[in-house]
Order: structure tokens, then sequence, then C-alpha cells
């Protein structure tokens, strides 16, 4: 029997964002079971209600009832997939995650395929290439594109089911919609990455919870998150370079009023004068962004390091204790 009841721990834990999926998770859960069973590996099925407004936490207390490797986590408003995820993973047990939507659009049998190259330790985070016809194909291939541009990773499809170790979502912040970038985040903290082909099928029930609309917040994302990566430890190299540039060009536009007003035409030219102003107080201003990012960046590091040091002191402290000695009667005669 390799899925988890009771007290066993399981090795795989199936992390599953639902929103308004009454209708499909019956069904997800059904063939997850039939995937999962019979590998020799135990697995949990974990599925976070993420503020869903039709039947699915009716559906899922039955499901928990009848199924005990299924667990669930309950949001009472949407939270988004980031923070699904993040909740997931504190219920979860398995040392690998693997997130995996309830839309049926990805069919529980190619779990084992996602799973098996972190099991055979070549890979740390394994992604899914989408096989098939889908509706967004344009739109995820400029998304893909644009990752792979901005940051080199060499993947197909950074925007589909994963698998991953569990410390994979310690550098993954719970901010919304940044979950697609767990692949890059991932790449530059020095974890393997491999992708594995999964087909896609048509949604069975239910309707895409992702607009156009969404676009322009995901290049909002896509540019913030190379920021954070480029220069979130050094960003006076962001601000400091651009805030000398804008100086040094104050400076020569400077240098050329000056000889335009005392040199042999002796003409001036009012608009450099406010073109200089801006250029320098523009390159000043950037400076001291660049001094404030430092400090902030500064604490952050601060923030690690304390973090690191709790989470050593929670290692060590089972070992450290030692059981007391027993106590010794000094009973009189």
């Amino acid at each position: 029997m390799s899925l988890a009841t009771g007290a066993a721990l399981p090795e795989v834990s199936v992390l599953v964002p639902a929103k308004d999926e009454a209708e499909n998770l019956p069904e997800f859960v059904r063939q997850a079971r039939e995937a999962l069973l019979p590998l020799p590996y135990s697995c949990e099925v974990v599925v976070i209600n993420d503020g869903s407004r039709d039947g699915t936490a009716d559906v899922l207390r039955d499901l928990a009832a009848r199924h005990p490797f299924v667990r669930v986590v309950t949001h009472r408003s949407q939270r988004g997939i980031a923070d699904a995820l993040a909740s997931g993973a504190d219920l979860a047990r398995g040392r690998i995650l693997v997130f995996y939507p309830a839309d049926l659009q990805y069919r529980p049998s190619d779990i084992p395929s996602l799973v098996q190259p972190i099991l055979d330790d070549t890979a740390d985070i394994v992604t899914g290439t989408k096989q098939g016809h889908y509706d967004k194909r344009f739109v995820s291939w400029v998304y893909n594109g644009l990752c792979r541009w901005l940051f080199g990773v060499r993947v197909t499809d950074l925007n589909s089911v994963k698998a991953y170790r569990r410390e994979v979502m310690d550098g993954l912040t719970r901010r919304p919609d940044w979950h697609r970038f767990m692949v890059v985040i991932a790449a530059t903290q020095g974890f393997r990455l491999a992708e594995r082909p999964v087909p896609l099928q048509p949604r069975r029930a239910g309707k895409s919870k992702f607009g156009i609309g969404r676009i322009p917040v995901g290049v909002l994302d896509l540019v913030s998150v190379w920021f954070q990566l480029r220069f979130g430890r050094k960003p006076m190299l962001f601000f400091g370079v651009a805030g000398a540039v804008l100086f040094l060009l104050g400076f020569l536009v400077g240098v050329v009023a000056l000889w335009l007003r005392f040199g042999p035409a002796h003409v001036g030219f009012r608009p450099l004068l406010d073109l200089i102003m801006v250029l320098v107080i523009s390159g000043i201003a950037l400076f001291g962004f660049g001094f404030v990012g430092e400090m902030v960046a500064g604490m952050r590091e601060e923030m690690r390091a304390l973090q690191r040091e709790m989470d050593q002191l929670r290692l060590r402290a089972p070992d450290e204790v030692a059981p007391s000695p027993p106590a010794v009667s000094r009973g009189g005669a």
C-alpha cells in the first residue's frame, strides 16, 4: 500500500490548489489513487481549498473522510497559488513536493515521471513540458521566451506542473503569482533542473481562472523578479551606475552651457540649465535610493543569518537535551 495513511510518513506529497473545482475533485482523487497506489514509495494528496464559493468544501470533507491519503487545507478567501503551495507545504509531510492543479488538464498518472529524476538524485526540480494544444499557447511562448532570455534558464516550459525537493520552497517567496518563477529562482540558487513531457487535456468542467488581464501583471512580475535576482543583494550596482551616468551627463551638459554662454557666441540657452538641474538632481536621487537599498539588503542578510542560526539551534536541540538522572532516595534508617 503506497498511499500514506495514519501516522505513516509519505515520501511524496502532491499539492493541489483548488478554486471552485467541486466538479473535478472527485475524479482527480480517483485518478490519483489509481496512479499512486502501485508505486513503491508512499504518497499523499494535500488539497488546498483557496477560498472556493461553490461546493468544494463539502466535496473535500467527503473525500477526506473516505480516503485517508487525502488531507485538506482551507483558505477563507482566495490568496493565490503561491500562498496555496506554501500552506500545503506546511501541512505536507513528504520530502518531495509536487504541484498539480485540480482541473484535470494534467493526468495524475504523469506524476511518477516527474518524481523519478528526484528519486534518482539527478535533479532537484522537474518541470513538465506541455504536450498538445492549449488556448494560451502564444502567451506561454512569449513568457517562456522572455524568461529564457532574461534569466538564461534553458527550460522549455517554466509555467507547468512541477516536482521539487522541499528545500526549494525555502527560497520561494509567498508574493502573489511568484510561483511561476519557481524554476528560475531555484536555478539561481544552484538547484539542478530537469524536464519531462506531460500531455495536456481539455478541461472537463469549470472555467479557467486566468484571463488576458494577467498578461500585464505577469510582465511586471517578470521585471520585478529579474531585478530582485540581479540586483537584490547589490542595489547600488543598479542605482549607483544609473545615478553616476545621469550626474556625468549633467556635468557635460553644464560644460556645453558654459561654453555657449561665455565662449565666442555669448549665447545663453535657458532649456540647457533646466536639463542640467534635472540630470544632476536625478543622479543624486538615484544615489540616495542606492544607499537606502544597500541598508535594506544588509538588514535582509542579517535576518537570513539569524534564521539560519535559529534553524541550526532547532536541529541541535534534540541532541543537546540530555535525559535527567534518576532521583536518588535518601531515606534515613
